[in-house]
């Protein structure tokens, strides 16, 4: 486990252990009767001397021996937190995560409260498994019921040196929940809980690219605006914190999110930078990620941009499927009853219907959009097969039905059919001899 990562622990942990710990009064002191002190009383001058012999240990592994025995000789000691507590961040101090989690599991079970010990088990239980472990599922179960304890727990905490800590404390136990929760798909949770912890810590990769999941969980369905803005934010961040090797794919991962809400990649250099540069969403992020528009809208803006007659098939049949009844008339009047030459794909045929698909769309996907009827039927040799490719025809828009989309072409003729056989000339033979 990395250094940086337990620095965060140690901070919210024993810091006694480097110091000389506060030592028990042994029997009932004329001093603390007088000042009404509350301190735990060792009555016990064996139990007073043991104590004492382990905490004042300089060498981790001394103080460790000591305080184990302690608690093995002492299980009901008025001591028994304190020398769990010192034992839990010597161990930790001396880099045995098992025995630290150990004694921390330890302290809870005895002080339910302890927050040293809840943050601690929240913290390492989110990150062994989010590292690997193979009992990741039942760390992170453990770490979210810890988190919890933990935030139930400060109405009751009075500790001035705990309350120092409580914002620190507390992105370590939503942090904990909040993995947790997304890990069982409850993302409303995972967002509720890994927002704060990640606007607070926004240099932390396992936290940022989580809540940028939680806000768009499938990559092919977009949630509400609000969360996706806040998916392609985060999944833009992410990238910025993420290990050098997985930059480039997250990077491209955020880039998709952004070109399916909003349409294209205009902007997306603009917002990667801020999103690489800042840490908290800005305040205008409605204003940078504006969803794609509309279909009506896109609709609106070809008929605006290019005139029904220079329109290709596609763009005619998006417009009838999706446009306004205004911008369905303004490219209907045009094209109605015009004769317009067209390549196609031949689905099926009738002697005087033939069924072809004419926009990409449809042509891969072997789906008609065309009804040709001609005036007369076609010669048998002169239908192509069905499935024939790069069929060029000509016929006159009569009508179409915008869903499914369909346009029915009068006054068909076909372009590439092919020629006739030449006729023989007749052959001229000589009058035979007589």
């Amino acid at each position: 486990m990395k250094k940086i990562l337990l620095a965060v622990v140690l901070g919210v942990t024993v810091v006694a252990v480097a110091q000389d710990a506060a030592q028990p009064a042994q029997g009932q002191s004329t001093q603390a009767q007088a000042s009404g002190s509350q301190a735990p009383v060792i009555k016990d001058p064996a139990e007073y001397n043991a104590y004492v012999a382990a905490v004042q240990q300089k060498d981790a592994n001394a103080k460790i021996s000591g305080l184990e025995a302690f608690l093995t000789q002492y299980p009901n000691s008025v001591m028994k937190n304190q020398a769990l507590e010192l034992l839990m961040g010597t161990y930790q101090q001396a880099g045995n995560m098992q025995k630290t989690t150990d004694t921390a599991t330890k302290l809870v079970a005895s002080d339910a409260c302890n927050m040293r010990a809840l943050a601690l088990l929240a913290y390492l239980g989110r990150i062994r498994a989010q590292g690997g472990d193979p009992n990741a599922l039942q760390l992170l179960a453990d770490a979210k019921k810890y988190g919890e304890q933990g935030m139930e727990c400060w109405p009751k905490v009075t500790d001035p040196e705990i309350t120092k800590m409580k914002d620190q404390m507390t992105n370590i136990f939503q942090s904990a929940i909040g993995i947790a929760d997304y890990q069982n798909k409850d993302y409303a949770g995972a967002i509720a809980n890994l927002k704060p912890a990640v606007d607070a810590n926004p240099q932390e990769f396992s936290l940022v690219y989580p809540l940028a999941l939680a806000y768009w969980p499938d990559p092919k369905v977009p949630g509400t605006p609000e969360n996706s803005r806040n998916a392609i934010w985060y999944a833009a961040r992410a990238s910025a914190v993420a290990p050098a090797q997985a930059q480039a794919q997250i990077e491209k991962y955020a880039k998709s999110l952004y070109r399916r809400f909003h349409g294209d990649e205009e902007g997306w250099p603009e917002l990667l930078a801020k999103a690489k540069a800042g840490t908290t969403p800005p305040a205008d992020l409605e204003t940078m990620i504006k969803p794609a528009p509309t279909p009506a809208e896109q609709a609106h803006d070809m008929v605006q941009k290019t005139a029904p007659d220079k329109m290709d098939f596609a763009q005619w049949e998006f417009v009838l499927t999706n446009g306004s009844q205004e911008d369905k008339d303004a490219v209907w009047n045009v094209i109605k009853g015009k004769a317009v030459q067209m390549v196609g794909k031949v689905i099926s045929t009738e002697p005087d219907t033939f069924m072809i698909a004419g926009s990409s769309d449809d042509i891969d996907a072997n789906t008609p959009d065309i009804t040709l009827k001609f005036e007369d039927k076609v010669p048998v040799k002169m239908v192509p097969k069905s499935g024939s490719d790069n069929f060029q025809f000509q016929g006159e828009p009569a009508s179409y039905t915008s869903t499914p989309f369909m346009m029915v072409m009068e006054k068909g003729r076909l372009l590439n059919a092919p020629k006739p056989p030449a006729a023989k000339a007749p052959v001229h033979r000589k009058p035979a001899a007589q």
